[in-house]
């Protein structure tokens, strides 16, 4: 962790919106549906930011929720395909600003927004500007996969006072006192990764994963989210099985990459509804918050 980040004490618990969000609605909304929600994830910016605008346009009318990247030069969590995805976002010329238009493109789209980002350009940029930018452009919450629950209290009483969820990432191995830290300081949803270690996989889904979710879900009240590895429609659905949001980024990226470029919002549009076309209700479901 980076030294320069503040706050080593244990987080106040419950640091939610005091309302339901945009994403609670568009969870409540799938499960009235009987299914799973679709999450897409892609970086802000990318492949630069008129092709990214067109791309969220289309994606937001086959997905749920729109998961958006901050693109950052040292991503702990992805592999390959997004790190190139995301450096190409950098060097097509990305800046905070093409973020923030981005969310407010999708404001009147029938998809919700999470931001996905890292730590150290969320510090550099200000915890609390950065908390309060990303909830009046119209994000739900963020998605922050390197931020320790130790470490998070200035985070999240940033993220309380402007409404936004913060979602962390929970691997396998945290144990029962952590995890209940985390739950009750998370919001919006928790996320389980799929597969061990980086984004991008595309071998089988963990052997353990429904008995993972299984904990989580003994564990709070909040909805499950699975990505990370997810890298085929027939692996989605049998992650909707189990999970609230069914999360893919990689896969989605690569079929973007795959079309020519004046086809790649298509091309993202119909892998996304290919995705939606499978997915089920939840075995477990739980009420949204």
């Amino acid at each position: 962790m980076n030294a320069t980040r503040p706050g080593t004490h244990r987080p106040p618990a419950g640091l939610a919106p005091d309302a339901p969000t945009r994403f609670d609605h568009t969870l409540v909304r799938a499960r009235a549906e009987q299914r799973s929600a679709l999450a897409t994830y892609l970086p802000a910016g990318y492949p630069n930011q008129t092709q990214s605008l067109r791309i969220l346009h289309h994606l937001a009318e086959a997905a749920d929720v729109i998961e958006l990247g901050w693109p950052y030069s040292e991503p702990a969590l992805d592999g390959p395909v997004i790190q190139r995805a995301a450096a190409q976002s950098l060097a097509a010329g990305f800046r905070v600003r093409h973020l923030l238009e981005s969310i407010r493109s999708l404001a009147t789209s029938p998809a919700s927004v999470l931001v996905m980002a890292y730590f150290p350009p969320l510090y550099r940029y200000g915890l609390e500007r950065a908390a309060h930018d990303l909830a009046q452009a119209g994000a739900a919450g963020v998605i922050l996969p390197d931020l320790p629950i130790e470490e998070a209290d200035s985070w999240l009483a940033a993220a309380q006072s402007a409404g936004l969820h913060t979602v962390f990432v929970v691997a396998p191995s945290t144990n029962d006192a952590r995890l209940a830290r985390i739950c009750s300081a998370a919001g919006g949803m928790l996320y389980a990764p799929a597969v061990p270690g980086v984004t991008g996989s595309t071998g089988p889904l963990h052997h353990a994963l429904p008995a993972f979710v299984q904990r989580l879900r003994t564990a709070t009240d909040l909805p499950i989210g699975v990505g990370i590895g997810i890298s085929t429609p027939a692996q989605a659905q049998e992650v909707s099985r189990i999970a609230d949001v069914t999360i893919v980024g990689s896969a989605l990226i690569r079929a973007i990459d795959a079309a020519r470029p004046t086809q790649q919002d298509e091309a993202a549009a119909d892998f996304a509804r290919a995705l939606t076309a499978g997915l089920h209700h939840p075995d477990t479901p739980r009420a949204a918050a």
